[in-house]
């Protein structure tokens, strides 16, 4: 073993590296046929050494691999150095995380090496890789000589399973095979689970979303349609004043031409008066005549101005009330203008302030709903208390009083049968534990002792407590009465209560009618429940995560728990081994011991059979008197 050692420090230096102090130390230590380096973190310049010793190594018939945190590319080396190797019966690499190279270099193991017999990879990750995995089967299908194959916890599928069973029908000499497929199953399901919850999850998630989405396309195709309605009522109106303009330049032409008509007729006025002045001499005749016409033209005049004084004060009026109109018109242009900033900018403001009212509203709801609820239920349970301690309370606390003492009673039998039991079950212990060392004899007497004291504790505190509840009975009776008293003020505060729910009521009903006048609260919802959601999608990471890490470290305590049972095997084993050679010595004593007796009693049949010839051939036999 030290030419092992020296070798091993001889190629880590010749590969450029320092030789492991951990591996040297095992390597110093190690005991006959067995190499155990577990839970050494053995790096990729020690694998390799170890690999090219192994293939030539004739005394190791035991390797111990578990929990070293090999690499893939150290987990190559070795397996490639165990390919050469004819002696090696036991191989565990349990716990050291092995994918796919790992499982491609055991699958080559296992065809080339025909010295393995006990294989133990658990804790690996082998069914990860399908193909890789399928490789390792191949390999265990053309193997001959592996008997004991440990595969659990190693993440094998259902594909993988189909690839391992394939595997174990063209393989003749595997006697043992632990796989956990079970927990795979358990862990697959579980998987499942998650997936089709997270699934869930998202489709909700895009299901509200969506909804979310429409509510919120809808309110902005209703503001897009009262934007609409309000362009087309300003262009509408835009009209209006257009046509209404139309009709006062109309009214002015109307003037205009009045205008014209009346200027033609004072000039045409003004040549009959020139033609009367100069047919004044030859229409003397008809001066009645013209004077009548005169007259009567004069009075046509007249009523032709008054017509157009009329007209035109008709038409200054209509003039008048088309460009009051105009104004108020334009004012309500202005005022629809304005009114439509001013909603523009109340509709941010009320986004805005939805936002923040929405949830103090729906909070302030729901702690008026529960304190409603709790004040109906308050009131209500106060009722029916008051009224059932009205007629019953004397008598149920003299009841309860004698079921209390009742139950004390049997509480201190059970007491007492439980102190027996305790006795007895220390009676037991005791006369077990003689058996077992000193250590565990004053153990069990201080628990003994602790046992008795707790117990006189226990009793003395239940003596108490008896004393306290004939006090407490006694003072039940004077509780009755100011409990009657108790009963009048509640029912005041219950009619008060009352009126406060009636008060809540209303101020519910009016905070309802407020949030139903609320249209901007959809958006709100839908950016609180997307908050939410991913609050709640966080929350399931975080969750997924914590069990995740919780896995880890139950995988981790397993396999600290595994080292340990091991461990404690091999003390056992150690212990049955020296326990076996002290038998055989003591079997070697009692031959011995055996063989010393014959010894002295042939000696001693030789003895006396050399006195008796002795004495038979001496002459003192002749004179001797016969038998």
């Amino acid at each position: 073993m030290e030419e092992f050692r020296r070798s091993y420090s001889r190629l880590c230096k010749e590969s450029g590296s320092e030789p492991q102090e951990a591996v040297l130390q095992q390597l110093h230590q190690l005991p006959r046929g067995r190499l155990d380096l577990a839970t050494q973190s053995l790096t990729v310049d020690t694998c390799r050494a170890l690999g090219k010793l192994l293939q030539n190594q004739t005394l190791l018939t035991e390797l111990v691999l578990s929990d070293c945190m090999l690499s893939e590319e150290g987990t190559t080396l070795l397996l490639q150095g165990l390919c050469a190797n004819t002696v090696i019966r036991f191989l565990d690499l349990k716990g050291n995380n092995l994918r796919a190279a790992g499982a491609e270099a055991l699958g080559k193991l296992l065809r080339q090496n025909q010295s393995i017999q006990s294989l133990t990879l658990e804790w690996n990750n082998l069914g990860t890789w399908e193909d890789a995995f399928a490789t390792f089967c191949g390999g265990l299908a053309a193997n001959s000589t592996l008997q004991q194959l440990d595969l659990r916890n190693n993440q094998i599928s259902h594909k993988g399973a189909e690839e391992l069973a394939l595997a174990l029908k063209g393989n003749a000499t595997l006697q043992q095979l632990e796989q956990a497929m079970e927990h795979n199953q358990d862990r697959h399901t579980a998987f499942q689970e998650t997936q089709t919850r997270t699934h869930l999850l998202s489709k909700e998630v895009q299901y509200l979303q969506e909804e979310k989405s429409k509510q919120f396309l809808d309110l902005m195709e209703t503001i897009d349609k009262q934007r609409e309605e309000m362009a087309r009522s300003s262009q509408a109106s835009a009209a209006r004043v257009g046509q209404l303009q139309e009709a006062l330049k109309e009214r002015h032409s109307i003037i205009n031409a009045l205008k014209a008509k009346l200027q033609m007729t004072e000039a045409a006025l003004a040549l009959s008066e020139q033609k009367s002045q100069d047919l004044g001499e030859l229409l003397a005749t008809a001066e009645q005549e013209r004077l009548s016409l005169s007259q009567r033209e004069e009075k046509e005049r007249r009523l032709e101005q008054q017509e157009a004084a009329e007209r035109e004060s008709k038409l200054l009026r209509d003039l008048s009330a088309a460009n009051e109109k105009n104004l108020l018109l334009r004012n309500q242009v202005d005022e629809l203008e304005r009114k439509l900033k001013s909603q523009q900018e109340e509709l941010f403001l009320t986004r805005q302030e939805l936002t923040h009212t929405s949830a103090e509203l729906k909070i302030r709801v729901v702690q008026a709903e529960e304190r409603l609820d709790m004040e109906k239920r308050r009131a209500r349970q106060n009722m029916e208390d008051s009224e059932k301690l009205r007629f019953k309370e004397v008598e149920h606390m003299t009841r309860h009083l004698e079921e209390s003492e009742r139950a004390m009673q049997e509480r201190l039998q059970r007491l007492e049968a439980l102190r027996l039991s305790l006795e007895e079950e220390l009676s037991r212990v005791k006369a077990a534990a003689l058996s077992e060392r000193g250590q565990a004899e004053e153990e069990l007497i201080k628990a003994r002792n602790q046992a008795r004291l707790e117990e006189q504790q226990h009793l003395a505190h239940l003596e108490e407590k008896l004393r306290l509840l004939a006090q407490a009975r006694d003072e039940a009776q004077g509780t009755c009465i100011q409990q009657k008293q108790t009963v009048a003020e509640a029912q005041a505060r219950a009619s008060q209560l009352s009126l406060q729910v009636e008060g809540q009521r209303r101020r519910i009903e009016e905070l309802q009618q407020e949030l139903s006048n609320k249209d901007q609260e959809k958006v709100a919802e839908v950016t609180r429940v997307r908050v939410e959601l991913q609050e709640q999608m966080g929350r399931l990471r975080a969750e997924l995560t914590a069990q995740e890490t919780l896995r880890e470290k139950v995988a981790a305590l397993e396999r600290q728990l595994k080292v340990i049972a091991s461990d404690h095997r091999e003390a056992l084993l150690d212990k049955e081994s020296e326990n076996a050679s002290l038998r055989e010595k003591l079997r070697l004593k009692e031959a011995e011991i055996a063989r010393i007796r014959d010894e002295e009693a042939q000696r001693a049949s030789f003895l006396q059979n050399a006195v008796l010839a002795y004495v038979q051939g001496s002459p003192l036999r002749s004179l001797s008197p016969p038998k």
